[in-house]
């Protein structure tokens, strides 16, 4: 990288608020998201966060792209890893001491632990875990929790679950802290299946797990009859059955990182 390049990619990332806008959308890439969103997810003011927008995208770390009425911004990840490896390989001269560990390779011979997030772990993130349960077999070892406190299953995701019979023993609200200690399993997938819990501030996972954004609709804001929602239920659980389905089937041990992550992303994009 170019040390101008650089340079102004250093400026654009000086000020709290530009940060804080890459760090959100690096958490739903490849994926868009939209400014309004942007804004209520950082509590930002509109102006102030066009402004930024606008910086951070004359110094090409991020694009748009509007798709009908709205419009979308991403992280330009190719110009963002560009300067990471430029701080770690030109500044820090590619020093042990300097450059952050890197990530572990799979081990493949024990089960995969996935983890699956969502702001409730009431219903998404559940159909999620169950039906890894029941697609991996002892593959995959399969957890879900919520960023958000004291929630409970849903009663339209427990009787679809049970309608293609899923087994629902066992099966709980948990909170993401409950994967964060010492004790708990160290993660080798981390998926978020809803928006906000992939906007939501978390720390590093142990291990540097691969992660990728799921997001669909929360079934539970359906509206009208009980039919109606029940309906919105089985969308959602027969999407995560198909990107579940297409997980369980990817070559792992014919697949190098980048490729992995790749296919990861492809998934959360049907």
């Amino acid at each position: 990288m170019e040390q101008e390049i650089a340079v102004r990619h250093f400026a654009a990332l000086g000020h709290a608020g530009r940060l804080a806008v890459v760090r959100l959308l690096m958490r739903h890439a490849p994926r868009g998201v939209r400014p309004t969103e942007i804004a209520a997810m950082l509590g930002m003011k509109p102006n102030t966060l066009s402004h930024h927008l606008a910086e951070l995208e004359t110094a090409g770390l991020i694009g748009s792209a509007r798709e009908g009425r709205s419009l979308f911004y991403s992280v330009r990840l190719p110009e963002l890893a560009a300067l990471i490896a430029y701080l770690g390989h030109d500044c820090g001269r590619g020093r042990p001491d300097v450059l952050a560990t890197l990530p572990r390779e799979i081990d493949m011979h024990r089960p995969f632990n996935v983890l699956f997030i969502c702001s409730g772990n009431s219903a998404r993130s559940i159909f999620a875990e169950a039906i890894l349960r029941s697609l991996g077999g002892t593959r995959f070892r399969a957890f879900s929790a919520g960023t958000r406190p004291n929630s409970q299953l849903n009663p339209f995701a427990l009787e679809v679950l049970e309608r293609n019979g899923l087994d629902t023993s066992g099966l709980r609200s948990k909170h993401v802290s409950e994967f964060e200690g010492p004790e708990a399993p160290q993660m080798d997938f981390v998926f978020t299946v809803c928006d906000q819990a992939a906007s939501d501030e978390c720390a590093p996972w142990p291990g540097q797990p691969l992660t990728a954004h799921w997001g669909m609709p929360d079934p539970a804001k359906a509206c009208g009859t009980d039919a109606e929602k029940g309906l919105a239920f089985a969308k959602a659980f027969g999407e995560l059955h198909r990107r579940i389905s297409a997980f369980t089937q990817l070559p792992f041990d014919q697949l190098e990182r980048l490729a992995l992550q790749q296919h990861l992303d492809r998934l959360g994009e049907v």
